[in-house]
């Protein structure tokens, strides 16, 4: 007799696009079934989608319910004759689905009652779910950090730097706020294999005491650094890009912070400089315009 082989897992989506910062990158070959992360698409989803979604499922449930109460024999008492009996089993259901009970209506058969037991259990545990998704959406910590479009090299205290802005757009203090760099770079082996190696870029300063308006990170393009005599042309041929991470603990909330931003070798502005976002208010007031936030100008050679 033939051995019986398992069946593999047929896969609905055969690839999927996928955006990481300012890439658009496509994946092939993985199983992509909608239940698999149910729970990551309800947590990422947009608010609008989100809650259209349970909306949809609520009446969907409610009309799957109304219908098996339609299927009874008179299971419902004290239905008006004033409406159609769908509408008003439609009506019922929802009433017992959220708990309400207004008590006009009421199951009045051993059917109804039975209906009645699994919709309740169905709407408490919808309820919950509900209820849990909804508050971890709104207790996830979010950081308002504002990055700089473009980052720039310029010469600073007499060494080539490479500059990138970043700002605290809530203006609450941000304690322990660290930053790091990353320099991505596609290598070839010696196999001949192409690979993508990542890189940390030492920072002038990788901690800020007290982040809340803006902070500029600074790294040294010395003899250390691994872009040290890499230009755009050589940056571009190997698909470089930036990474920048930076954390902090929210002082308000007590919650860790997270925010990252991915620059592109094309993002990158060589020989530019920060426009200066800094003045001072006729009261003497310090003045920070985040108009100019993103601006950058050439310097001259």
């Amino acid at each position: 007799m033939a051995k019986l082989r398992k069946k593999p897992p047929k896969e609905r989506r055969r690839s999927r696009r996928v955006t990481i910062g300012n890439f658009e990158v496509e994946t092939r070959g993985l199983y992509t079934g909608f239940w698999t992360d149910l729970y990551h698409r309800a947590m990422t989803v947009y608010w609008p989608a989100f809650f259209g979604s349970a909306a949809a499922i609520f009446l969907i449930l409610n009309a799957v319910f109304a219908f098996l109460y339609w299927l009874g024999d008179k299971p419902i008492a004290n239905v008006p004759d004033n409406l159609p009996v769908p509408l008003s089993m439609f009506y019922f259901s929802v009433e017992t689905l959220a708990t309400v009970g207004y008590g006009d209506m009421h199951p009045q058969t051993n059917y109804g009652h039975l209906v009645a037991t699994v919709e309740i259990f169905t709407g408490m545990s919808f309820l919950a779910v509900m209820t849990g998704l909804i508050f971890a959406r709104f207790s996830r910590p979010r950081a308002r950090f504002v990055f700089a479009r473009h980052p720039v090299v310029a010469v600073r205290q007499g060494q080539r730097t490479l500059m990138i802005r970043v700002a605290n757009a809530r203006h609450n203090t941000i304690s322990q706020a660290t930053a790091r760099l990353w320099f991505i770079r596609q290598e070839t082996t010696k196999e001949g294999d192409t690979t993508r190696r990542f890189y940390e870029l030492i920072l002038d300063r990788t901690e800020h005491p007290m982040f809340a308006l803006s902070w500029t990170i600074f790294h040294v393009i010395d003899e250390t650094s691994p872009i040290y005599r890499l230009g755009r042309e050589e940056l571009a041929a190997a698909e470089a890009a930036l990474i920048l991470n930076v954390s902090g603990v929210d002082d308000n909330s007590a919650q860790r912070l997270y925010a990252r931003q991915l620059y592109a070798e094309e993002d990158i502005r060589w020989q530019h400089r920060y426009v200066d976002i800094t003045s001072d208010s006729p009261e003497g007031r310090l003045v920070l315009d985040y108009a100019k936030f993103h601006e950058v100008m050439p310097l001259e050679v």
